[in-house]
């Protein structure tokens, strides 16, 4: 059994679960903290966004090193390697079928508007003839 295949059957410790659950405070800590000082005018609003951001990238730095964070760096790390694997479309390729879409939404727009104008004017005909 390989060292990845043994992390994965492990599961979460104790130790993950404390450091999430350091994580969930130094988040905590940053939105309180945001909240906290915003009626104190010699904190700039700068500031303090700057302190939720610093709080949000410790929590998420913490994360990483748990059984989830890890599986989810795996996940980012083969995502980005498949992504190298994609043939993007060139700019001609990209417009051409954009314009396409544009006018079969504009006939598909225009026909729905056609057919809702018929109904409308044969159930409104046939309710105006039932009511005299």
């Amino acid at each position: 059994m390989n060292t990845k295949a043994q992390e994965a059957a492990k599961g979460m410790g104790p130790a993950d679960f404390g450091k999430l659950a350091l994580a969930l405070v130094v988040l905590a800590a940053g939105i309180v903290g945001f909240y906290y000082f915003s009626d104190n005018p010699s904190v700039p609003s700068f500031a303090r966004v700057v302190g939720v951001i610093v709080a949000v990238a410790a929590a998420m730095a913490i994360g990483s090193f748990t059984a989830p964070g890890r599986k989810l760096r795996g996940f980012i790390a083969e995502s980005q390697f498949e992504l190298r694997k994609v043939v993007w479309p060139s700019r001609d390729e990209t417009l051409k079928t954009t314009g396409i879409i544009i006018v079969v939404v504009i006939i598909l727009s225009l026909l729905m508007g056609l057919i809702d104008w018929l109904l409308k004017s044969i159930v409104l005909d046939w309710l105006l003839k039932l009511g005299h």
